[in-house]
């Protein structure tokens, strides 16, 4: 599946996206969080709070329990602000 990385996070893992293949018990969207903070100190950095990391699979915002099975695409980014 295609990862994709924005922002602030994409800034700490040092890439803007990347094909990678979870593990079969990586179900949701939390799961892939804690899995890729497990995958080095980049990664560990831009999810050590992964509460306020927002995700879309697909284009569409979701929430931390939401299942990735299916998904092509998944986003990662920071909360968003306005000004």
């Amino acid at each position: 599946m295609k990862i994709v990385y924005f922002a602030w996070v994409r800034e700490r893992i040092g890439k803007p996206e990347e094909e990678l293949t979870p593990p079969e018990n990586v179900r949701t969207v939390a799961d892939l969080a804690a899995w890729l903070a497990s995958l080095g100190e980049e990664y560990a950095y831009a999810f050590e709070n992964p509460t306020i990391v927002r995700a879309a699979i697909d284009r569409k915002h979701v929430k931390p329990e939401t299942p990735i099975a299916g998904a092509r695409e998944i986003a990662f980014f920071p909360p968003m602000t306005g000004g």
